[in-house]
């Protein structure tokens, strides 16, 4: 089986490292290891996503596809409470453990395949999503999303304008009935919708 950074159980050797990330003027210890997304750097999508995402000190926010966990550190900071979600096992203990070096009291990160394991709902749900797992992956979060947001609740997506970004921006209007794009830089837009109730 080719070994993924949304496969379960990623197969490449374990090889952990240390990473400073600097964002928002806040420094985070990240501890990172093969098999999960950008393991050696923060990527440009995601530092995209967590410039732009609003999240109020309210929020009750999931961090959908988390990785490693620093859009969900970064949201513990500026909301009251994160879940983060990921299907890579390896992602999650990674992102348990950087919520502990990190000393961050209000999050916690388990495995699931897409929403399954989700129990709450929330204010938002932000997500740099597996664009490499396919269009169906990334358009079924967006179609289960309004299920786990409270009424008014935001779905935050970055996207790499040519990963598909027309596409995903129509998809989500089709699904919340509105769009507004809060970024647009280096490639990427940083979409978002709301879910309004009548």
């Amino acid at each position: 089986m080719s070994d993924h950074y949304y496969s379960k159980k990623p197969e490449s050797q374990s090889n952990p490292n240390i990473l400073e990330m600097e964002i928002l003027g806040q420094t985070f210890k990240i501890v990172s290891d093969s098999g999960v997304f950008s393991k050696k750097s923060l990527d440009k999508g995601t530092e995209t996503l967590i410039k732009a995402m609003p999240i109020l000190p309210t929020d009750r926010v999931l961090d959908w596809g988390c990785g490693y966990g620093i859009i969900g550190l970064v949201a513990a900071t500026l909301g009251k409470e994160v879940e983060m979600i990921d299907i890579n096992e390896r992602a999650i203990k990674l992102a348990n453990e950087n919520i502990r070096v990190n000393k961050i009291k209000n999050a916690c990160a388990y495995q699931s395949d897409g929403f399954q394991q989700v129990k709450s709902t929330f204010d938002i749900i932000v997500s740099n999503p597996p664009f490499r797992a396919g269009k169906k992956v990334v358009h079924g979060l967006v179609e289960e999303a309004p299920l786990y947001l409270v009424p008014n609740g935001r779905l935050c997506i970055v996207v790499q304008r040519k990963q598909g970004a027309e596409s995903l921006a129509k998809k989500m209007n089709e699904v919340f009935g509105n769009i507004e794009t809060l970024d647009r830089s280096g490639g990427y837009r940083v979409l978002l919708s709301q879910k309004l109730t009548n």
